[in-house]
């Protein structure tokens, strides 16, 4: 029988947020939640722990798989986030996933499906798919034999003469299982955040989400507190400043392309996938954000042929660029304030990833560049479950790097 340890949270898991895009989504309380976020994994590696925060590694597995059995009709089935469809997609038999998938996500489900029942899970579960069987190849890294797996960015590497390594040659899956639902139908299921333990059979190879650390490599020095509670102070100060534009900003819609918001995250996002060296000083990215709206709108207005289909975005591009400019000096707060909650999350994420026993690789053409893992996923009782993760290191690399398996 399998433990799950974690915490209860949210409805469904089909989409974690960067932590310094929380002030975006939630404006001021986003900020809030980022700082405790912060200050609880700081205090976790000061070696003061509590019992509010779980903290578990994100692996960069793909694609996601939900398995277990349906409360509404007890069969077992498995499937992909399109399990919580409007018209659900739900696998029952192999029949089911050749009518609702395809390609090389559908082998892969079909693997799932003969498998993953023997795990004799009590609930149902998600977790990331890390290979099935022809996905496994021997390599040589640095003169050393090795097994290796890329699921999706990442190119997982371990010792061929190691246990790890035999367990795994022997599967025809490795998962690794990050989620646990509860509910009486599929509809009104609630996510809770942690890692899974027991021990499957041999065809299933199941990795770990828990975060341990026994060596004491992850914990933060004098010094090094010291230097993350001053970027911190600067991420609250920053915050301060940018609390009403932050507010007023996230009053719009999420959804709505053309608001403010929505194309700041978007901004940000273009930025990490297309710099070099990351983000640059804050008075230029808040000319270069200014200049984007704009042309974003104003690409939007050109490709209409009639005056009515032109309207709304007229009016976007007045409002959006009345507001930024009003708010002129709250915008450059609160650009200083994503770069600032960024960088005490990398401290920490830098601090964390000295704790490895799998190596962590992208693949090259020039060979294999070793590299951090995708990072960790944090989660508060109160302000739910953010993800950890160096963007410029690793969503940078998610942008560019072609993928070994197509969705279907």
């Amino acid at each position: 029988m399998f433990s799950f340890k974690g915490f209860f949270t949210q409805e469904k898991n089909t989409h974690l947020e960067h932590l310094e895009d929380d002030i975006i989504n939630r404006g001021s309380q986003g900020g809030v939640n980022a700082i405790n976020f912060l200050n609880s994994v700081r205090n976790m590696l000061a070696g003061n722990v509590g019992g509010k925060l779980n903290m578990s590694v994100k692996w960069d597995g793909a694609p996601a798989v939900f398995c277990g059995t349906n409360p509404e009709n007890g069969k077992f089935f498995v499937g992909t986030k399109s399990v919580f469809n409007a018209t659900p997609k739900i696998n029952y038999t192999p029949n089911d996933i050749r009518k609702n998938h395809g390609g090389e996500l559908a082998n892969k489900l079909q693997v799932c499906l003969r498998e993953l029942p023997k795990l004799g899970l009590d609930g149902i579960y998600q977790g990331d798919l890390l290979f099935t069987r022809g996905d496994l190849k021997a390599v040589a890294i640095d003169g050393e034999k090795m097994i290796t797996f890329t699921p999706n960015t990442i190119t997982y590497a371990v010792p061929s003469d190691s246990d790890i390594a035999r367990r795994i040659a022997r599967a025809k899956l490795g998962i690794v299982f990050h989620t646990k639902y509860s509910g009486k139908t599929m509809s009104s299921l609630t996510a809770g955040f942690g890692s899974i333990k027991g021990q499957g059979p041999a065809s299933v190879f199941l990795a770990s989400a828990a975060f341990t650390d026994t060596s004491g490599s992850a914990t933060f020095n004098k010094s090094e507190l010291a230097k993350f509670d001053a970027l911190i102070r600067m991420a609250q100060g920053s915050l301060s400043k940018a609390k009403p534009m932050l507010d007023e900003m996230s009053k719009s819609s999420m959804s709505d392309q053309l608001s403010v918001g929505y194309r700041l995250k978007t901004f940000f996002n273009s930025y990490i996938r297309n710099s070099k060296q990351g983000m640059d000083k804050v008075g230029v990215m808040q000319k270069s954000f200014r200049d984007y709206y704009e042309s974003f709108i104003q690409a939007e207005i050109d490709s209409k042929k009639t005056p009515k289909g032109k309207e709304k975005y007229i009016k976007a591009k007045e409002d959006g660029l009345r507001f930024i400019d009003r708010n002129k000096t709250a915008l450059y707060f609160a650009i200083a304030s994503h770069i600032s909650l960024a960088n005490c999350k990398n401290s920490l994420i830098s601090k964390l990833n000295q704790v490895q026993s799998i190596g962590h690789f992208l693949r090259t053409p020039n060979g294999y560049k070793v590299t951090a893992p995708e990072g960790f996923v944090a989660v508060d009782r109160v302000a739910g479950a953010i993800k950890l993760v160096d963007r410029l290191e690793f969503s940078r690399a998610n942008f560019t790097i072609a993928k070994d398996w197509v969705k279907g």
